[in-house]
């Protein structure tokens, strides 16, 4: 059976007014100096489309460039440097090479001047607003369920049995097998609540975990194991989803899109690795790319005459989100995860 997913729309009565909403951001994470920072810039266009209230930080390593930390401050970004966080000494093979560096996300749990954040990969974009994701009750770790159906993931007794909680009646878990494994999270997305409690003892954690092959989110996983809660597959749409379990999607319904399947970071399509050449992802590349492009939508502190009218966008904001209640009190789970 399916687990049921957190609703994300709440009720008008729970919404703070501008003046006194809590501090409240989105942040993502960056290292090196490759064409990553490209994508961030997407990011922070896109939240800027979809006329989001909160700002952008970007976490970042020692390793990036001033001149990438230049250009996403032009566009409205908040650059924060954090120092990198690894593994222990005894080392395993990640499912990828550069997974190692991304246990550094664990930074983000510093950030305590905001009291809730959305942690988006770099090579995410939003295309709806998702404001009201900060609305969800507190004391609850919010993410969009994995897939098991990746080759990656054929260590695993769920792959080698075809078990997926994306579509967990098709495969049933064998019931001598035990008890079926933990909901598992994809951590290219999650709502969370920074907390200095939390992050040293995250650390301390690390340092007694062996690292597992998806690094940083099999890890999070575990650690968030007792208070995650699932929410709908829209808020994180890894594109995969899209040839894996096409029953579960609703495309025109996504608000937020991963780009994290081989080949189809936008900034670096060529259209020839395997899935590529579809026409749902040219269509999403293209999206992408609209946005990228669109020189409207970059950064401008003067817009106006007013730093960005923030008021005026918090309360467009909140009444776009308002404006959900009723429709749909419970977004049903697509026989999954």
């Amino acid at each position: 059976m399916a687990p049921e997913l957190v609703p994300t729309v709440v009720k008008s009565g729970v919404f703070s007014s501008p003046a006194t909403l809590p501090s409240r951001a989105y942040v993502t994470f960056l290292a090196g100096n490759g064409d990553y920072v490209k994508g961030v810039v997407g990011l922070a266009k896109g939240l800027r489309k979809v006329r989001s209230a909160y700002p952008l930080v970007v976490a970042v390593l020692p390793d990036v460039p001033e001149e990438h930390r230049q250009i996403l401050e032009s566009q409205g970004c908040i650059v924060r440097e954090i120092q990198p966080v690894y593994p222990p000494e005894n080392q395993t093979q990640f499912a990828m090479a550069y997974y190692v560096i991304n246990y550094s996300k664990l930074r983000i749990w510093e950030f305590v001047e905001y009291s809730k954040m959305i942690y988006l990969d770099g090579d995410i974009q939003v295309y709806d607003n998702i404001d009201h994701l900060f609305d969800l009750p507190d004391g609850h770790f919010y993410a969009v369920m994995d897939c098991f159906c990746e080759k990656t993931w054929s260590h695993t007794p769920q792959y080698k049995i075809g078990y997926c909680q994306q579509c967990p009646d098709r495969v049933q878990w064998p019931a001598e097998m035990g008890e079926p494994p933990a909901l598992y999270f994809n951590a290219g997305m999650f709502v969370f609540e920074p907390c200095m409690e939390t992050y040293h003892d995250l650390l301390k954690t690390l340092q007694i975990t062996p690292p597992t092959p998806f690094a940083e989110q099999d890890f999070l996983n575990m650690y968030f194991k007792p208070i995650y809660k699932p929410i709908p597959l829209v808020y994180n749409l890894v594109l995969a989803m899209l040839w894996r379990h096409p029953e579960n999607v609703e495309l025109d319904q996504v608000k937020v899109v991963h780009y994290c399947a081989a080949g189809s970071k936008p900034w670096r399509y060529t259209g020839r690795e395997e899935n590529m050449d579809r026409e749902d992802i040219k269509m999403l590349v293209k999206k992408w790319w609209g946005i990228y492009e669109d020189e409207s939508l970059d950064y401008n502190k003067g817009r106006n005459g007013v730093e960005g009218d923030a008021e005026s966008v918090k309360r467009e904001s909140l009444i776009a989100a308002m404006s959900e209640v009723g429709q749909l009190q419970y977004i049903t789970a697509p026989s999954a995860a």
